[in-house]
């Protein structure tokens, strides 16, 4: 009866322990956000609308998730969605220049310029994958050193995206990219120029090629979704203005949460995702291959491996003239790099 009491003591103790931790924790937490809210309040940007530069597509649906699901507000943000140029420069430029507050877009497409002094800032990853290099399936090319002294094709242009990607390819595998040639054509040309010879391989999206990949049309020689060297990297990365994060730097970070919030939402409903994307225009295709692409993408991605991704290609950029060599890398990281979520888990 002695031992049956003094477990139940016990076992009261504890509970009366955790609860008061739990309500410790609570009420740190809850001072936390009141003083939070109490800085943003004297925050410029406070209570105005701000601007989501957003191009539809996929690979950026989290912006998109995170205003028609309600994370921009829950934040207590009021925002609305801007549509973006299509042109590898078009979100990049309008953060520098303050035509809208927050954006995202391929390191590989703003990497380059935010260095080379437009101003912007990078506060957390999007998501890994999406573009890969690819050949015809019945090809005799097996690798990337069977490229030397062909023609790739890179759809949206020199020193877009695709090209930095393709130089990257060739440089991890110990190849000069100066040694292959890079045209731009549109990717769906970019199949039939293949097929007439015309062309040897080409940088594509992985959605797009998709079709042409489980057909046998086409077929992969280096990814940055399914290689061990690329796969866990950063694809895309969330981008403010640095005039805007200056001034707004609680507001930064409460769009970089609601965000975030997006992710794990659409990591947990992916189905829904998709569906919300595509009702919206902002994912097109077959709603099975667009779901199957989706799965192949990390939206949690750890502000870790983003920074690591980001020392990585600024390694790699030096060594073929994209960024001075005699830039320091981990100077260029505290220009860019801001990780405003740093203490609160992904």
């Amino acid at each position: 009866m002695k031992a049956k009491l003094l477990i139940l003591c016990m076992a009261v103790s504890l509970a009366l322990g955790a609860a008061a931790v739990a309500g410790d924790k609570n009420a740190d937490e809850a001072a936390a956000k009141a003083a939070e809210d109490a800085a943003w309040k004297k925050e410029p940007a406070y209570g105005k609308t701000l601007k989501i530069g957003y191009n539809g597509g996929l690979c950026l649906g989290t912006f998109g998730i995170a205003q028609l699901k309600g994370f921009y507000a829950a934040e207590g943000l009021k925002t609305e969605v801007v549509r973006m140029a299509g042109d590898s420069s078009g979100q990049t430029n309008a953060l520098g220049t303050g035509k809208v507050d927050v954006s995202g877009d391929h390191i590989a497409t703003m990497l380059v310029p935010t260095v080379n002094g437009v101003r912007v800032k990078f506060t957390t990853g999007i998501h890994t994958g999406c573009k890969s290099l690819y050949v015809l399936g019945k090809s005799d090319i097996k690798s990337t050193k069977d490229l030397v002294g062909k023609t790739v094709a890179i759809p949206d242009g020199i020193g877009g995206s695709d090209h930095n990607i393709a130089m990257r390819f060739f440089n991890h595998d110990k190849i000069d990219p100066r040694t292959v040639k890079f045209k731009p054509v549109e990717a769906g040309v970019a199949v039939l120029a293949m097929q007439n010879g015309e062309l040897q391989g080409a940088v594509l999206g992985d959605q797009f090629a998709k079709k042409f990949l489980d057909d046998g049309t086409l077929r992969i020689v280096r990814s940055l979704t399914f290689d061990d060297d690329f796969k866990k990297e950063a694809c895309c990365i969330h981008a403010v203005g640095a005039d805007f994060y200056e001034a707004n730097p609680i507001t930064v970070k409460k769009l970089t949460r609601a965000h975030e919030a997006a992710s794990k939402w659409m990591t947990e409903n992916p189905e829904e995702a998709v569906k919300i994307l595509q009702e919206n225009k902002w994912a097109s295709g077959d709603p099975k291959l667009v779901l199957e692409i989706f799965k192949t993408y990390n939206f949690m991605i750890s502000d870790d491996l983003t920074a690591a991704t980001l020392r990585s290609t600024i390694d790699d950029y030096k060594t073929f003239g994209l960024i001075k060599k005699d830039k320091d890398t981990e100077e260029l990281m505290k220009q860019i790099w801001i990780p405003v979520m740093a203490d609160e888990s992904k």
